[in-house]
């Protein structure tokens, strides 16, 4: 999948560089301790990050068979990410998806294998 088909759910995202789609509710707590982690690898430079109430865009968890957030989304130059990226041996993304929040120290380390 890429970028250009998010259009179609009403997202604009860049083609260019390691972008993150943080997938959330404004009720999930776990959604709220991984939002300032995703905002500062943003403002270090790491990712793009666009954030996305899924109560406000179902059609978005529906393209990508979301059932449980947060829900993280990977592309890189406009493509999601295709494959495994596994982390001290556990398999934490999945052709471009990751489920559940993590540490800054787990997200770094999925943005530097990317």
């Amino acid at each position: 999948m890429n970028i250009e088909e998010l259009k179609s759910v009403g997202i604009d995202a860049p083609a260019e560089g390691k972008l993150l789609i943080d997938v959330y509710t404004n009720w999930c707590g776990p959604c709220k301790f991984v939002a300032p982690i995703l905002h500062k690898l943003r403002d270090e430079g790491l990712i793009k990050l666009i954030q996305v109430d899924l109560d406000q865009n179902r059609p978005l968890g529906e393209k990508f068979g979301i059932t449980a957030i947060p829900t993280l989304l990977f592309f890189k130059d406009g493509e999601l990410l295709n494959g495994i990226i596994e982390i001290q041996g556990q398999q934490l993304v999945k052709d471009g998806i990751m489920v559940g929040a993590a540490g800054e120290a787990i997200l770094r380390e999925i943005i530097n294998k990317m």
